[in-house]
């Protein structure tokens, strides 16, 4: 295993932004940078060498690589699943440094933006085994997100298999092209299983309750629809819907006060911050502070004051990607704070939340696409590096520049 230990230091800062988030993930071009801008309430930021010290630094350690990773959560024994976007499952182990595969993943259909997907424990994981993944599957009309459950059976080598494994969710209808899958899972405190469900660069289905389409879909761990859900008197998909007008949501989290929050990518410009509201309609196609790629306008939120407005929008983009509202022990000052990756702005965004409002408090620049997020069990910040452009990528491990003076 290959360990390179490196200090980033750095205070908040906007460096690198893109003008665009979705080409960049649908062919894989070049990004283009805009001028250089500071968030608001941000501190300029440095990169200086690895022998320079800063107060606000952490330390980055490149732990071992895989091919265009796009998901990972950790078990109780401390031990790391992670996706490829191609449809391999690992099981890495930070102590040791051995990875195993484990079978029985479904068939998997690899495309641009997706294919293998989210991967989450089952809350009561210690007692059932069981573990989610969403992935890309075909079908009439083409193609779609799923959700399946399974039990995970691990071996004392260090594999393991998924066993009874079950599809508990589609998205309604396929569609062509190969974007906007969302497809992220997490359970809220409760035990409701919450899915983002993209609109498949479709636009119209956003709206549109006979889709499931532009959607966060709440749902029982079995699939099955709760009865409390606010469209259940309108059956079928729409009993599945908590909240439309979602164009791209590819980060899900709950606060400590049980509150939902999700970004999404808007299309030219206006990524989007969302606090997520029973029946709520968040305006997309009708309403977006972005324009069409063909920069054909899209009314912004403040005209239309029916629909939810977003806490925070990005222009220029930052291409949201992965999400933790973190409450470690190892960076006491950012309990409560939210971190979101960026693709095209190749950073790590602090978010401060205050009640039903948030602000952007700090960028990381990290010189490279940030695909994925996760906390640790020893409250250690995990990242993994966006593959989809050069396959090989980084799993990357955040601790505080103290605790790797040794």
């Amino acid at each position: 295993m290959t360990h390179i230990k490196y200090l980033l230091v750095f205070a908040a800062a906007g460096l690198l932004y893109a003008c665009s988030d979705n080409p960049n993930e649908a062919t894989g071009s070049v990004d283009t940078a805009m001028p250089s801008t500071t968030p608001p309430n941000s501190l300029p930021s440095t990169l200086p060498s690895s022998s320079s010290t800063a107060v606000n630094g952490f330390t980055v350690e490149e732990i071992t690589q895989f091919n265009s990773p796009w998901a990972m959560t950790f078990l109780p024994d401390g031990r790391l699943l992670v996706t490829e976007m191609a449809g391999k499952l690992h099981i890495y182990d930070p102590a040791s440094g051995t990875k195993g595969s484990i079978s029985g993943v479904p068939e998997v259909r690899h495309v641009a933006q997706g294919g293998l997907g989210d991967v989450v424990l089952h809350p009561k994981y210690a007692s059932n085994s069981l573990i989610y993944i969403s992935y890309v599957e075909p079908g009439e009309g083409g193609l779609g997100a799923a959700v399946a459950r399974a039990k995970l059976v691990l071996d004392e080598a260090g594999k393991g298999a998924l066993e009874e494994l079950e599809v508990i969710w589609r998205q309604t209808p396929k569609k062509s092209g190969d974007g906007h899958f969302g497809y992220r899972i997490a359970f809220d405190n409760d035990g409701m299983l919450w899915i983002s469900s993209s609109e498949r660069k479709e636009f119209d289905p956003a709206q549109d309750m006979d889709s499931n389409l532009g959607k966060i879909v709440r749902l029982n761990d079995d699939g099955s629809t709760p009865a409390d859900n606010p469209f259940t008197d309108q059956g079928d998909v729409a009993a599945q819907v908590w909240s439309l007008g979602h164009r791209n949501i590819l980060g899900l989290a709950f606060a400590e006060d049980g509150r939902l929050w999700a970004h999404e990518m808007g299309p030219k410009d206006g990524d989007e911050l969302n606090l997520i509201e029973k029946a709520g309609n968040y305006g997309y196609p009708i309403v977006s502070n972005g324009n069409h790629y063909d920069d054909t306008p899209i009314p912004n939120h403040d005209t239309r004051p029916e629909f939810l407005a977003p806490k925070i929008t990005w222009t220029p983009v930052i291409s949201p990607a992965g999400f933790i509202i973190y409450d470690g022990e190892q960076f006491p000052d950012w309990q409560g704070s939210g971190f979101i990756g960026g693709l095209s702005s190749k950073a790590l965004v602090r978010i401060e939340f205050d009640g039903d409002s948030a602000r952007e408090a700090e960028r990381f620049d990290m010189q490279r696409r940030i695909r994925e997020i996760e906390q640790g069990p020893n409250g250690a910040i995990w990242l993994l590096e966006d593959g989809t452009r050069n396959g090989s990528s980084w799993l990357l491990k955040l601790t505080p520049k103290k605790l790797m003076a040794n």
